[in-house]
């Protein structure tokens, strides 16, 4: 029997070997469905109903997975069925998430190419509600020794200032760096804010010596680089 078929299942009511902890434990978290998942985490249901159907309640209030990401204590807490204990479980879940693929990302990457770039700041940046101004510092080899976030909000040529920059980029010894915002909208199509920024930091880089290799712009899961667009 899949609890997937049937959310208002109580735990109980299942066969043991159907119910998600026991899954989990024989065949491993993979074979979990969002749901299951999430059920587990909030641990038991109401009197009323199944944690299950709570958990199948917290996905369709956030309609897309990653919207997790974004969500508050309040924004879960006002879940039937979720108290304040359930939605600070859910956050520190999120968060202790979000670290762990950011560690990950950021363990000396290596930056070979646009798509490499896209590919680091993808998992971050793809799902931001506003728009974040980017810089990846990289040493002679093209790894990432920092990121930084420049700004937040939209772009245009008298807020992202050169010095801001490159002040950082000094401070670091990069020898190059790569700048990166996104498009909440999800089209990664540049407009002239971009394209004017992007010729001014490379006018001020080449001055500093301090190569900008890249602009890239990320969408919903794309991406575009000014550099293979023939901007750098």
């Amino acid at each position: 029997m899949s609890v997937r078929a049937f959310p208002d299942l109580m735990i109980r009511d299942l066969h043991v070997d159907d119910r998600p902890r026991e899954r989990l434990i024989k065949q491993g978290p993979q074979s979990l469905s969002n749901q299951e998942l999430i059920a587990i985490l909030l641990r038991t249901g109401t009197k009323q109903e199944s944690v299950l159907s709570i958990a199948n309640r917290v996905i369709n209030y956030f309609e897309k997975l990653h919207e997790l990401k974004h969500a508050t204590l309040e924004e879960i807490m006002s879940i039937k069925g979720i108290g304040q204990a359930k939605a600070v479980q859910l956050l520190a879940a999120i968060e202790l998430g979000r670290r762990l693929s950011q560690k990950q990302v950021d363990s000396r990457f290596t930056i070979r190419s646009p798509k490499d770039a896209a590919s680091f700041l993808m998992p971050e940046m793809s799902s931001l509600q506003q728009e974040h101004f980017v810089a990846l510092f990289l040493n002679v080899k093209n790894q990432v020794i920092h990121k930084q976030t420049i700004f937040i909000g939209s772009l245009n040529s008298s807020i992202v200032h050169p010095r801001e920059i490159f002040r950082e980029a000094v401070k670091r010894s990069a020898a190059s760096i790569i700048c990166a915002h996104n498009h909440p909208s999800g089209n990664a199509s540049p407009s002239p804010e971009d394209i004017e920024v992007t010729k001014r930091l490379q006018e001020a880089g080449f001055i500093i010596g301090i190569e900008l290799i890249d602009h890239i712009i990320i969408g919903d899961h794309q991406y575009i680089s000014l550099k293979e667009q023939g901007y750098i």
